[in-house]
């Protein structure tokens, strides 16, 4: 008989992992894992769940990557979309390529859209590219538009809009977090709460799965390396300059502490996918597997999954 758990208690998720833990951040980079290499090795790593990563990057035809992931027992939790909500002269087009990844997901049987923001420094090389703080007009069209795709994505498709806050970006800290869910509709837009994302930027991921647990539809499990972060504050690197110095490490080995996060995904519905997704761009091929059994092994004693 299946109990439910008590509140604090650990629960059990569907756990997942994804391209981003292999070292993709690109449809297509040399420096990145071949994607049948990713699939045979996320398999052997023993997870059954899988995201679509950056579009392109796999099969992006439906029959064709259903038959790569039941080859190996593999199914779809999500898939990944972004772009610069706060200019809404750009929202015709993000929505356009949000349907595309929507469409072949959800043919997969996916129900998650991860939405990334666009980021105020270059993913490759670390530039500053615009302002890092928004005008209270821009702030109004990210709203909006996040309201206005996860009304169509639903109504298209019938999957669920999830908002990553993500580090070098407009949605990054803790006050920025709250204000965006303060700003949109709870019934249309969720959370992906990346757990390394939110400590990159000194947030706290606990409090916000512990205080609205109705927006977190969706989780990146990951740490942050205090002491890589401490170089990152005090050089002012980019996100691009941490992520090649480690500053992502496992979740056991960083912050914010595992069995802290545990504890505060432990009342999120059941059936809310726990994805790990490590930085790891760029990295040797050999690197990302050794990294994927621990974790998995990690996350099952832990009680997650």
């Amino acid at each position: 008989m299946n109990h439910e758990p008590r509140r604090g208690e650990p629960r059990l998720f569907p756990v997942g992992s994804a391209p981003d833990s292999w070292g993709v951040w690109f449809p297509d980079d040399p420096l990145q894992t071949p994607w049948t290499r990713f699939l045979d090795e996320i398999a052997d790593a023993g997870y059954e769940w899988v995201e679509l990563g950056p579009f392109g990057y796999l099969p992006t035809d439906p029959q064709e990557l259903k038959a790569e992931l039941d080859k190996r027992g593999l199914r779809l939790s999500g898939g990944t979309v972004g772009g610069p909500l706060h200019r809404p002269g750009e929202l015709g087009a993000i929505r356009r390529n949000m349907l595309e990844v929507a469409r072949l997901a959800s043919a997969l049987g996916a129900q998650h859209l991860v939405f990334l923001p666009s980021m105020y420094r270059g993913l490759k090389d670390g530039a500053l590219l615009e302002p890092a703080e928004l005008t209270a007009g821009q702030w109004q069209a990210v709203a909006r538009g996040a309201e206005h795709l996860a009304k169509v994505l639903l109504e298209e498709t019938g999957m669920r809009f999830c908002f990553h806050p993500h580090a070098d970006s407009h949605v990054e800290t803790d006050e920025q977090i709250e204000r965006f869910l303060a700003g949109t509709d709870p019934d249309l837009v969720g959370l992906c709460l990346d757990t390394g994302h939110v400590a990159y930027a000194r947030g706290n991921a606990p409090r916000i799965a512990r205080e609205h647990p109705d927006r977190v539809w969706y989780v990146h499990i990951k740490s942050v390396d205090p002491a890589v972060l401490a170089k990152v504050a005090a050089d002012g690197l980019s996100f691009a300059d941490a992520v090649k110095l480690g500053v992502m490490c496992e979740p056991s080995r960083g912050i914010p502490p595992l069995e802290e996060m545990r504890d505060a995904i432990s009342n999120l519905p059941a059936g809310t996918f726990v994805v790990v997704e490590q930085d790891l761009y760029p990295c040797d091929f050999g690197r990302p597997l050794p990294i994927a059994l621990r974790t998995r092994k990690t996350l099952r004693d832990a009680g997650i999954g």
